[in-house]
Parts: structure tokens; sequence; C-alpha cells
């Protein structure tokens, strides 16, 4: 299967590392043209320098802040036809006991999570419908299937909230040319946080879930990145309200 994307506009959140890095690179190099959109400006700025394309500084949380980052994709490039909600994470927190948990701490990931891919997708509903061509690829979690190795209650909650809301925005923007799905993945060390996590566990924890996965090794960005394309891509046109765990078989 050739997938490309010449001619394509993609906005990809999360962009300045990780999985949503990964995923603006594997896009760009099938030809489309990418806006590269994330809270941190200095990652972003090194990322566009080292690899030509647009970005967009983006607080995700905020809903005015998203729609215009949409308008201006559109108004740099003309059109909008992939939206991958890929920013996220668990914004500093380490799991704890219920009773410890802020009401800071449990909107701040839920904004992080749920609310930026909600105002995104509502933004370039309209683009996506003007064009013709329609793809948005939510970056859920194994955490929004079962719970969380992290042990955080707010992640654990937004990431199924957004396995939801990938499924309510399927039925609501299917009828206009546009599929939303999203992407479950497994163990990644692909951040700073994950990495930490990763070390938390020790040589004993390590194994075990290495062993508890049927291919017995971790994912690669770049692995949530090759399920990314196909979902966006023309080839999936029929393939909406889907959640795809890439995680070696875990799950």
């Amino acid at each position: 299967m050739h997938i490309r994307f010449d001619g394509r506009v993609a906005l990809v959140t999360g962009a300045a590392q990780g999985i949503g890095q990964a995923i603006a690179l594997r896009l760009k190099a099938a030809g489309a043209s990418v806006v590269a959109a994330d809270l941190d400006r200095d990652r972003l700025a090194a990322f566009a320098a080292d690899h030509s394309v647009s970005t967009l500084a983006l607080d995700i949380g905020d809903r005015q802040a998203c729609h215009g980052a949409v308008a201006e994709a559109v108004r740099v490039h003309g059109r909008l036809d992939i939206l991958v909600n890929a920013a996220g994470g668990v914004r500093g927190q380490v799991g704890g006991p219920v009773s410890n948990v802020t009401e800071e701490g449990w909107r701040a990931i839920f904004a992080a999570n749920v609310d930026g891919a909600m105002w995104l997708s509502q933004a370039a509903a309209e683009p996506m419908q003007s064009g013709g061509f329609g793809r948005i690829v939510n970056i859920a979690s194994g955490a929004g299937l079962r719970p969380s190795l992290t042990g955080i209650q707010a992640y654990t909650a937004a990431k199924h909230a957004l396995v939801g809301l990938t499924k309510q925005l399927s039925q609501d923007l299917g009828p206009m040319g546009i599929t939303c799905n999203a992407v479950a993945p497994g163990f990644v060390r692909s951040n700073p946080t994950t990495e930490r996590q990763w070390q938390s566990y020790g040589p004993e924890g390590q194994a075990r879930l290495v062993q508890s996965i049927h291919t017995r090794r971790l994912g690669a960005a770049e692995d949530i990145a090759n399920a990314v394309l196909f979902l966006a891509s023309e080839q999936a046109a029929w393939i909406s309200g889907q959640i795809l765990s890439v995680d070696g078989g875990r799950s």
C-alpha cells in the first residue's frame, strides 16, 4: 500500500517531541504540508529549524487559541485536510491516592488531553467539509481502555473521555465527509515523562512489562506514526469511530 498526502495540509499538535513529532515527520515525508503545533516554543523552534515545517505555539486548553490556530493554518495553506491531536500527557503529575487529587491537577490533565481535541476538531470541521476531505486522528492511550500504568486518575479518566469523544465526533462529522478515529499506544519511551516512568519500574518491573507484550519489545514513536498515517489516508475512507490499539499485542 503506497500512502501519499501530496496536496494535503495537516495540523499536528504535540509536535515538538515524541509521538507528535514522529507523526509530523512521517506526514511530511509522505508529501503533506505540515503545521506543527505545541506549547513548548523552544523545542518547536528547534524542530522547525531542522525540518522546515510551519509552526504554531498553541495552548490547546484555550478554545479561542485553537480556533485561531486552525484559521491560521487555513490562511497560510489554503485548506486543512488532516488534524492529529497528539498533544496530551500527565502535565508533570505522578500517581498517588485518590485523596491527593486536586481540582487544579484534575482540570489541567483534562485541558491537555480532551479540551484541545474538542476545540480543534470543532474548528477544523468547516474547512474540512469545504475542502471535501477530512481526517481527524486522536492519540488516546491504553489508559483510555483500562486502568493506567501511571496510576494517575485524571489521566485515565481523560483518555477514556477522549475515546468517547472520538466515537461521538465520528457520528457527528461523518455526514460531512470527515472520519474520526483514535490510536491507543502501548508503552513508548518517547519523551522525558515516559522515560522517567520507565526508569521508575526498575530492572524487574521493566522485564515484566516487556514480557507482557506479545512481540516482546516496547513500541517506538514511529510505530504509532505509521498507524496514524493509515487512518489519515485515502485508503481508510470507510474506517471511522474506531480505536486502534498499537501496543504489540499487550491489549
